[in-house]
């Protein structure tokens, strides 16, 4: 996804669970997806189990929205939670920043998030995203990756980490093994936290790189709540129903997982979230509608997928007409018609 930079724009959780019975955790007022195919009372599990309940036939609306910018649609839709975008390398090595500028303990920031936080909604510090340096390419080892990190989920008091991982830092098999051992590290030290993976995705499903990625995170017995398809953006070829592609791309990605990880096929549809492009996408003649987001919620919510989310709260609003310079489709408003907070409603539904 964009990051808020610039204007022009678990899953091995649930794999440990299957072959060694490892938990993410007890539920709470986060939407993180409810442990499944975890052992059953009394069956034998690793030291890092734990009992659950069952999880919930609801699906969470979770928008992504700036750590620094506020929105009047921030709160449209009741979220359950807030993906705070985005927190990367303050361009001078190990050092977290908002937004690649902002301190993390920026008093503004601090200010947004607590309002933010007043509906009882819970934040999950999302880190990476499309534009500059995610803190695992900057960062020497894995204890000092992990300590960025935990810097980060600190000043948010949060306790859910999303890592938004893409374009090259995707490919960079260097920083995608140091981060899967940072996260293990900082596991061990937060038995409580829960970490999704945020994954681009075509019709025909994740990529080799997005799939090594999660094998690297497996094989650090990093245990990870959920992993958000990005379904947007895909190429040229795909200029049709938005909606559709989208429930293509999560029935790929599931029966991928299902058949890589073991997992059966409810537990694969709950260690998933779904994230759409609101309005005008990135590619030429890819426009994610209001009927669209209204399909996506209704798919979700019977295949009882952990949470659906939009890039985001910022854009869910019409842009106005001769307004370019403080109006742009790819950063603050979605391009199409509809009213202020539109498709946060829908995907709340």
């Amino acid at each position: 996804m964009r990051s808020f930079l610039r204007p022009a724009a678990g899953l091995t959780c649930l794999i440990a669970l299957a072959t060694a019975g490892c938990s993410s955790g007890s539920a709470d007022s986060s939407d993180a997806a409810a442990p499944a195919g975890s052992a059953s009372p009394g069956a034998t599990s690793s030291p890092s189990s734990s009992t659950s309940s069952s999880p919930s036939s609801s699906t969470s609306y979770a928008p992504y929205v700036s750590a620094t910018a506020a929105s009047d649609n921030d709160s449209t839709g009741s979220p359950t939670t807030y993906n705070l975008a985005f927190v990367i390398s303050g361009g001078s090595g190990c050092t977290p920043k908002w937004n690649g500028t902002a301190a993390i303990g920026d008093t503004t920031v601090q200010s947004r998030i607590s309002a933010l936080k007043e509906s009882g909604a819970a934040v999950r510090v999302s880190f990476g995203g499309a534009s500059g340096e995610e803190l695992a390419e900057s960062c020497d080892s894995a204890r000092e990756l992990a300590e960025a990190y935990g810097k980060a989920l600190d000043a948010a008091g949060s306790e859910q980490a999303d890592f938004d991982i893409e374009g090259d830092a995707l490919t960079d098999s260097t920083s995608v093994e140091l981060r899967s051992r940072a996260i293990a590290l900082l596991q061990q030290e937060r038995s409580d936290l829960k970490v999704s993976f945020t994954l681009p995705v075509m019709p025909s499903g994740l990529d080799e790189d997005s799939l090594t990625l999660l094998e690297s995170a497996n094989n650090n017995s990093v245990q990870v709540a959920t992993v958000n398809l990005m379904t947007m953006n895909y190429s040229e070829s795909y200029d049709g129903d938005m909606g559709g592609y989208a429930i293509t791309a999560a029935k790929a990605a599931h029966d991928q997982l299902a058949d890589v990880f073991g997992l059966s096929d409810a537990a694969a549809w709950r260690g998933m979230a779904l994230t759409s492009m609101i309005g005008v996408n990135d590619v030429d003649g890819e426009t994610f509608t209001l009927s669209d987001a209204a399909q996506v919620r209704a798919f979700a919510e019977e295949k009882e997928v952990a949470w659906v989310s939009m890039w985001s709260t910022l854009r869910d609003q019409e842009c106005e007409d001769g307004n370019a310079d403080d109006d742009d489709a790819a950063t603050n408003c979605s391009g199409v018609e509809q009213e202020a907070g539109a498709f946060a409603e829908a995907f709340a539904e």
